[in-house]
C-alpha cells in the first residue's frame, strides 16, 4: 500500500474527501492484491500500486470531473522522483509510462474510449484493466448501494473474496478516521484485516 502525499493533491479541501488520502491509499491496496491474484512481476505490481495511489489526486472537484486521470497522469509523470521515494524505487521507464497511461484512462469508461485511447489501452491492458478494477472495488465508501461496485463495468474478473475484504477496508479505515487516527494511521488499521499480527 502506498499512501499519498497530502503535497499530491490539487486542493487541499480535496485531501480528506471521498477521493482523498484514504480512497487512494486503499486502492493502491487491493492493487496489490489484484496484482498478485493475476501474476504480475515485481516492477508492473509496483507500478500498478503506484498508479493507485495518484490516480485520483489532480481532481478538482468530488462530483463530476472531467480530466481528471489525464492530469493525474501528467502529475504522475513529471513527479516520478517524488512517488519513486514513497515507494521506495525506481520504476523502470517503460513501466512507468504504461503505468501514466492507466491513471490516464481510469476514469474514462471503456465504451467510451476514442480510436487513440483504444490504442493507448492495447499498449498497458493489464495495468489499465486492474486499476479500473482496484477503483471499483473501493466504491463502498459512497453512500448509496446503487453506487457501489459494479463488475459488468470491468473487462476483467473479480475474485469473489476480494468483497468484502474492499468493504472491510472501507468501514475500518473511515471509522478509524472518525475515532481520531490520522489518515495514515486509520490506513495501517485497516489493513491489519490482511494480516491481524502486524
Amino acid at each position: 500500500m502506498l499512501v499519498p502525499d497530502i503535497t499530491w493533491f490539487a486542493k487541499p479541501q480535496l485531501v480528506d474527501s471521498i477521493h482523498g488520502i484514504r480512497h487512494n491509499a486503499r486502492v493502491s491496496l487491493l492493487a496489490s492484491l489484484l496484482a498478485q491474484e493475476y501474476g504480475l512481476d515485481r516492477d508492473h505490481t509496483a507500478a500498478l500500486c503506484a498508479a493507485a495511489a495518484v490516480h485520483d489526486c489532480r481532481r478538482r472537484d468530488d462530483r463530476d470531473d472531467p480530466g481528471h486521470g489525464r492530469r493525474a497522469a501528467a502529475w504522475f509523470a513529471g513527479n516520478q522522483a517524488a512517488v519513486s521515494s514513497m515507494l521506495g524505487r525506481q520504476l523502470p521507464p517503460d513501466v512507468s509510462t504504461q503505468a501514466a497511461r492507466a491513471i490516464s484512462l481510469h476514469d474514462i469508461p471503456y465504451t467510451a474510449f476514442t480510436t487513440e485511447q483504444n490504442l493507448a489501452y492495447r499498449r498497458a491492458p493489464h495495468l489499465i484493466d486492474l486499476l479500473k478494477a482496484a477503483d471499483c472495488l473501493d466504491r463502498y465508501r459512497l453512500p448509496l448501494a446503487r453506487w457501489w461496485p459494479d463488475p459488468s463495468h470491468l473487462r476483467i474478473v473479480i475474485s469473489a473474496w476480494l468483497h468484502p475484504v474492499a468493504f472491510d477496508l472501507v468501514v475500518r479505515s473511515e471509522q478509524a478516521r472518525l475515532d481520531g487516527a490520522t489518515n495514515h494511521g486509520a490506513l495501517i488499521h485497516a489493513r491489519q484485516i490482511l494480516n491481524p499480527r502486524q
